[in-house]
């Protein structure tokens, strides 16, 4: 990578200020034709007035910020230049340095590069990601972590020690002409079931890292009027959905961002599910069956002031395969009785009342039950964010991985194989640990994680 790239580092759109980054072998003499002011000592903040070199018409007066290599985000030259946030301006600035000989940066390209010269590893740079993109404080809490080497750390005790046995195996193989001594083997077997169960130690936080980080998608499923939208809105704190006494009135799916004890929660109102003949209303009822299958878990609302329907049974019947509960709102208008009745009525349809939870979206009564009930089957263990979570699948199949090349490996041992069969999972261990960290990840690979980055990153 010897050309230099630019980019905006800040979103688009108006700002009071806007970061457009420089990085390269020119980046510094690029800056130096822009600025008014040519003494850009490393690490100093300039005030100065940019120009068009060619035309010499000013184009705003900006803090420029020289980063040299290589003590750098990126290993490179680096040049920052903050300017008023306009989005002519930026854009203007960003021309200039193109014409003067930089391209325009690919997605991630700035944290690539810092990956490329040993500025972080892969893990680090997937870090950058997950803290931009993070909904929650526990998401971004854990993508710090990461980002400070938590993850590299834990994996560098587990590397060193599955090479020490690869040595001892490949040293066997060179020079002993016998089998290994059985204690010996004892010892390498041991070693091998410890460095194991670390890595499954490690890979089992997936779950709740997943859960923090990407959080759940959660479809309201009922038929008409079963005050479906009422309860999107309760949950949302706003008036997002309409809501009218006409059954019908939502034809198509809405969908919102809430968070439910630290966990992102995609919410999805749907259209009333019911026989139609109308042609809008019954796309969105089959744009609501998707939804359905598509959603981690279902809320099914019941009316707990009228008897249950068949199409209320009708629709449970579709989600029994489904993670779901059940949600008998509209309770301020029944008393207890009736909303024993309608819990008996479910049970005789052999429906577990254990997942049914009683609410009320106008006043909000039970709704915190509610959310509790509907991340409840998520949760386990690991949730707590006190210890590093791990939240990429990419992650979680190469431990996976390596966790069944060594077992494979222990099996090879117990069956006194040759040590050349011993080492094929144990070599093929290491290379999956090393994806994770990115000393042995493919160009494919690489371009296909930084794919996702923001352009300015």
């Amino acid at each position: 990578m010897h050309d230099t790239i630019v980019a905006l580092a800040t979103p688009l759109g108006r700002s009071g200020i806007g970061v457009i980054r420089l990085s390269g072998p020119d980046a510094l003499s690029t800056a130096r034709r822009l600025s008014s002011n040519g003494n850009l000592a490393p690490r100093r903040a300039r005030l100065t007035q940019l120009s068009d070199p060619d035309s010499s018409e000013q184009i705003d007066q900006a803090v420029v910020t020289y980063f040299k290599a290589p003590h750098s985000f990126t290993g490179e030259d680096i040049v920052e230049i903050s300017c008023h946030g306009s989005p002519i301006i930026l854009r203007q600035v960003i021309d200039v340095g193109l014409r003067l000989g930089a391209r325009l940066a690919e997605p991630g390209e700035f944290s690539l590069r810092a990956l490329a010269n040993g500025r972080l590893d892969l893990t680090e740079a997937e870090a950058i990601r997950d803290l931009i993109e993070a909904q929650t404080v526990a998401s971004a809490r854990q993508a710090v972590r990461q980002l400070q080497g938590e993850f590299s750390h834990e994996l560098q005790p587990i590397k060193d020690e599955l090479l020490d046995v690869i040595v001892i195996l490949e040293s066997a193989l060179e020079f002993v002409e016998d089998d290994l001594p059985d204690v010996q083997s004892k010892n390498i077997r041991e070693k091998l079931v410890r460095v194991r169960g670390r890595i499954e130690k490690i890979a089992s936080t997936y779950r709740a890292g997943h859960l923090i980080r990407d959080g759940l998608r959660v479809a309201l499923v009922g038929r008409p009027n079963v005050g479906k939208s009422s309860l999107f809105n309760a949950l949302l704190g706003s008036e997002r959905a309409i809501v009218t006494d006409i059954a019908g009135t939502t034809r198509d799916q809405l969908h919102e961002k809430l968070t439910i004890g630290d966990i992102p929660i995609s919410l999805i109102d749907t259209a009333g599910l019911r026989e139609t003949s109308d042609r809008v209303e019954s796309i969105g009822v089959e744009r609501s069956r998707r939804a359905m299958t598509d959603a981690d878990i279902v809320v099914v609302l019941l009316d707990a002031s009228e008897p249950l329907t068949d199409e209320d049974f009708a629709i449970l019947q579709s989600v029994a395969e489904l993670d779901h509960l059940v949600a008998f709102n509209k309770i301020d208008k029944v008393g207890t009785d009736e909303l024993n009745s309608s819990l008996d009525n479910l049970r005789s349809k052999k429906y577990p009342e254990e997942r049914a939870v009683a609410i009320s979206a106008t006043t909000g009564q039970g709704l915190d039950a509610l959310k509790l009930a509907v991340i409840d089957p998520f949760k386990t263990d690991n949730d707590s964010t006190s210890g590093f979570l791990i939240s990429d699948a990419r992650h979680h199949d190469l431990l996976t991985r390596a966790s069944d090349e060594i077992e494979q490996s222990i099996a090879s041992l117990d069956t006194k194989a040759s040590e050349e069969i011993t080492l094929i999972g144990l070599h093929n261990a290491m290379r999956y640990l090393g994806q994770i960290t990115g000393e042995t990840t493919t160009e494919d690979m690489l371009t296909r994680i930084f794919s996702t980055f923001c352009i300015g990153k």
